[in-house]
């Protein structure tokens, strides 16, 4: 299993043009799980990862070319997550081969990342895959993550590497249950270093959060190295053990890069998927 320096990321790179499958590259989450505390026996929450491919082209079999917008999901108990840049030379090498339908597209699809994500499991899963076809583009909607935006907060702000002490919860007030927002995430990719700029909202019951803390712990992730999907699990870990919530979801819509968007969501409950709807950063 390659390690992230070894992937694609920060390389020059040929784009092939013909389907490849052996261009994804799959990346174990357990190192980076057990840096904030997860165990091998499991984490405290389920979830997935929530991927939308803007630049999907293949040829039909006339050789006309054909354009989709892909909803890609991924189960967070999948034993590895997906290098992006090795996604988007993937789906480059769909843009000259021919597909007899958008079927066998997504069939493909399905199959491919599926093999990459659940690389080595014992009992391996499947990956959810929907296809936009262009008459459907114009009922993609555009909206907000909804809660009460921590943005408005008058604060100031000192600490840009991850700060959990930054955290805290009033735990001798009577419970609440509340969803936050801010606009205001920003990390930087593990191995360019290139910025990545997201959306949050964390919902959970429990004693309730300092928002001020809060907004400055978000912030706190501006200089931070790491993935999408390993920095919405790190946020939420130090919530989960810092103001020990009885329920928490945590979910981030991140701005796209070459054509795709990764949008992690952790919840300790079970519950039904967020909504695949866009922010109007994305």
């Amino acid at each position: 299993m390659p390690l992230p320096e070894h992937s694609p990321l920060g390389k020059a790179s040929a784009y092939a043009d013909q389907y490849d499958p052996t261009l994804l590259c799959p990346l174990e989450r357990a190192p980076k799980r057990a840096e904030i505390g997860i165990s091998a026996a499991g984490a405290p929450f389920v979830g997935a990862d929530l991927w939308t491919a803007y630049e999907l082209s293949w040829l039909n079999a006339r050789g006309k070319p054909q354009v989709a917008i892909a909803h890609i999901t991924v189960p967070c108990e999948t034993p590895c997550l997906i290098e992006s840049k090795s996604f988007k030379l993937y789906l480059n090498s769909f843009n000259q081969t021919a597909f007899a339908s958008a079927q066998d597209v997504q069939a493909r699809l399905r199959a491919d990342l599926g093999a990459a994500v659940w690389h080595g499991a014992p009992q391996p899963g499947t990956v959810g895959v929907r296809l936009i076809a262009p008459e459907q583009f114009d009922q993609q909607s555009v909206h907000e993550l909804d809660g009460l935006d921590l943005d408005r907060l008058d604060i100031e702000c000192h600490t840009y590497q991850p700060a959990p002490e930054l955290l805290r919860a009033h735990h001798d007030e009577a419970p609440v249950s509340e969803v936050l927002t801010s606009r205001l995430l920003k990390s930087n990719c593990l191995v360019t270093g290139q910025p990545d700029w997201g959306s949050l909202r964390i919902a959970y019951s429990g004693a309730q959060i300092d928002q001020e803390g809060l907004l400055q712990y978000i912030v706190s992730f501006r200089q931070h190295q790491e993935f999408h999907e390993q920095c919405v699990e790190r946020i939420f870990m130090d919530l989960w053990t810092r103001c020990r919530p009885t329920k928490l979801e945590v979910y981030a819509r991140y701005t796209r890069r070459g054509g795709l968007d990764i949008n992690p969501w952790r919840t300790s409950h079970p519950m039904q998927l967020p909504a695949h709807t866009r922010t109007a950063r994305q």
